[in-house]
């Protein structure tokens, strides 16, 4: 998975002082710190990768699609060797769950030369093998995409920090282009699929979720896919599949399998 890119397409747009005002990135160490953050786990893939994932509905994770490819092969990483550790801190998970299925957009293509035609369309969502139904766990909503220069943050777990999230409260977005949103918030290997959010009445909503990193005239900018029509897609996807693989019911047999109901942007 390359996380770092060159994007001399929005060189104009990025400007220091724009960054300047970001708020520092600080880990969520204590209990007190996390509590709010509980949804946002990490994404356990394979024997030695990791990526960040949001719960998004009971039983539905959000992440980026180039999270579930192995890097040297191109290869889809199984289903089973992906394990979600919600709120994972200090080598305790508030729930922990394997994980079902896995679906990528369909038109996501992985590909280790990242350009913005990949990132576009680079989601997935991970359907876990039981829903997490702790009240204090509780699935984030998503919201429309923000314009330049609103205030966005992001709360994720990367290279240094894989066993607590850090979250930062204030970056910003310097530019939208073919479906990119380019932030100022600060990421790292492990990043990958982390949320981006706004705050909307004092609730935090995903807007992004967090593709690449890459660095524009020496300064470091992070790289997120928009949701809106690709999540739709996506979730669309999902619930054909599960629908394909139900399991046909007798008359007077209810299924005990869970359905994801998603808020869409």
């Amino acid at each position: 998975m390359r996380f770092w890119m060159a994007i001399s397409f929005v060189v104009a747009l990025v400007t220091c002082s724009a960054m300047a005002k970001d708020a520092p990135l600080r880990g969520l160490n204590s209990e007190s710190e996390a509590t709010a953050w509980r949804a946002v786990g990490r994404l356990n893939i394979g024997s030695s990768s990791f990526c960040t994932g949001t719960l998004i509905a009971s039983d539905i994770v959000l992440t980026a699609g180039h999270c579930l490819f192995d890097k040297a092969t191109g290869t889809r990483v199984s289903d089973s060797d992906i394990e979600f550790l919600a709120g994972w801190r200090s080598g305790r998970a508030s729930a922990h769950r394997t994980v079902r299925r896995a679906l990528v957009h369909p038109d996501f293509a992985f590909d280790t030369e990242f350009s913005t035609g990949v990132m576009i369309n680079d989601l997935a969502l991970l359907e876990l093998e039981y829903p997490i139904l702790d009240e204090q766990i509780a699935p984030f909503a998503t919201a429309e995409r923000p314009r330049r220069g609103a205030q966005v943050g992001v709360v994720s777990y990367g290279a240094g920090r894989s066993e607590a999230p850090a979250l930062q409260e204030t970056c910003r977005v310097l530019a939208q282009q073919n479906g990119v949103l380019v932030t100022s918030c600060t990421v790292d290997f492990g990043s990958s699929g982390a949320p981006i959010f706004v705050i909307n009445g004092g609730v935090p909503q995903i807007v992004s979720i967090v593709s690449a990193k890459a660095e524009v005239e020496g300064e470091a900018v992070s790289l997120g896919t928009s949701l809106g029509r690709p999540l739709v897609q996506l979730q669309e996807a999902l619930l054909v599949e599960q629908f394909a693989l139900r399991p046909r019911l007798r008359a007077g047999q209810i299924s005990n399998q869970s359905s994801a109901t998603f808020v869409k942007p």
